[in-house]
């Protein structure tokens, strides 16, 4: 059942990451700048972190299989209306659906895994998870280009929108919860599930969790899936298949990260610290990647982050073991929401950050891989210096 689960994240992780091999065709058709590209690629995290919320009440009081079902059909919508799309402003209303429609994708898979699987194995689990989901973004690199290449960006959306629906019939027909324990207190209401919600904010530790995790999936999401193809495009004049080739190396390590890291988890006596190191190692590789070098060297500072990226992993026992089991799908999802607003934030901010340098005559890259670093380097230090959660494991 987790394995069909985890379709579904595998085909928000193709959705997330479009733009890096559709941001050129894009440019070409709409005569859009670097800033409307941000706004393309951020309207999918905006509507997929503004969502967590109500997607965790949902599964707190449905289930998992009855949120996904009810929501993944807007993401088959979404897409059809993308390749459809005749205009800027009807796509990134796909985009938006899209998002809603993906909201419940990973969430789903950690609260199953926190449900059915012993704690220790929980980073293990979710790290194998997290891999395994990542191999949709084998699709976004050389695949999609070699389809844009032959057909056009809107194949690339009909594509998906079918992977999408067969997804989606795969988890109706597998995915079945066991039925709760018979319980004589009473259920939830929605009212006491959104009250849970802003206690979980009135904790100390929250904002030093929520704050780490504005920037660090963020910053491999804005490269990987925005700034990846037209940096080698633009700085290194590669074509639209070769950055798809290095998007697809780039993504084939990313994929073996997470479950390296859970299986190396330190676990809650060492993962704080593990967690500030890595992201500040993370920083310092992009600011490095913003001085225009080598193509060769800037192919391996991309290679390198996501290799690292499967560190983030490590947050998710991090939050499981600074909450009560009780509100286990709300803090994930209150986590998953700051997670993915921070990549709609990234991308929006960077794609503004590029226009404006393009403008007064600095190379984009450098000024959106700066800030990128400069960002990491301000979550590192909040999350260090914030509450830190009473207990943990």
């Amino acid at each position: 059942m987790l394995l069909v689960l985890s379709t579904g994240f595998a085909l928000s992780q193709a959705f997330r990451t479009v733009a890096a091999i559709m941001a050129a065709p894009l440019a070409a058709d709409f005569h859009l700048s670097p800033q409307a590209l941000g706004l393309f690629a951020g309207a999918f995290h905006f509507a997929f972190g503004a969502l967590q919320l109500l997607m965790g009440i949902g599964i707190d009081l449905q289930g998992v299989r009855r949120t996904v079902l009810v929501a993944f059909p807007l993401a088959i919508g979404g897409a059809v209306l993308s390749a459809l799309a005749p205009s800027f402003g009807v796509l990134v209303v796909g985009q938006v659906l899209i998002g809603i429609g993906c909201a419940p994708a990973f969430l789903v898979c950690t609260v199953f895994i926190a449900r059915h699987f012993a704690p220790e194995r929980f980073a293990a689990v979710s790290g194998a998870i997290l891999g395994l989901g990542s191999c949709g973004m084998l699709v976004t690199s050389t695949p999609l280009a070699w389809l844009i290449e032959a057909s056009s960006w809107r194949m690339g959306f009909w594509v998906l929108a079918a992977a999408s629906l067969l997804a989606w019939g795969a988890i109706a027909a597998v995915v079945h919860e066991p039925a709760p324990p018979a319980s004589s207190a009473p259920r939830e209401s929605l009212g006491s599930a959104v009250r849970t919600f802003a206690s979980l904010l009135l904790l100390p530790h929250t904002w030093g969790i929520l704050a780490l995790a504005l920037v660090t999936y963020a910053s491999f999401v804005a490269l990987r899936g925005l700034w990846l193809g037209p940096m080698l495009m633009q700085r290194h004049g590669f074509s639209l298949v070769a950055s798809g080739n290095v998007a697809l190396s780039m993504t084939l390590i990313a994929i073996a990260g997470p479950p390296l890291f859970g299986r190396i988890d330190p676990g809650p006596g060492r993962r704080r610290r593990w967690l500030v190191g890595f992201t500040v190692v993370c920083a310092g590789l992009f600011a490095v990647l913003a001085f225009d070098a080598h193509a060769g060297a800037d192919i391996a500072l991309a290679l390198a982050i996501g290799l690292l990226s499967g560190y983030m992993v490590l947050q998710y026992p991090d939050v499981k073991g600074a909450y009560p089991m009780a509100v286990t799908g709300r803090a994930m999802a209150l986590f998953t929401m700051a997670m993915f607003l921070g990549v709609a934030l990234m991308q929006w901010v960077t794609g503004a950050i590029a226009t404006a340098a393009q403008a007064r005559g600095i190379e984009p890259f450098q000024a959106v891989f700066g800030a990128i670093a400069l960002m990491l380097a301000a979550g590192a230090l909040a999350y260090r210096v914030l509450p830190q959660p009473p207990r943990e494991g």
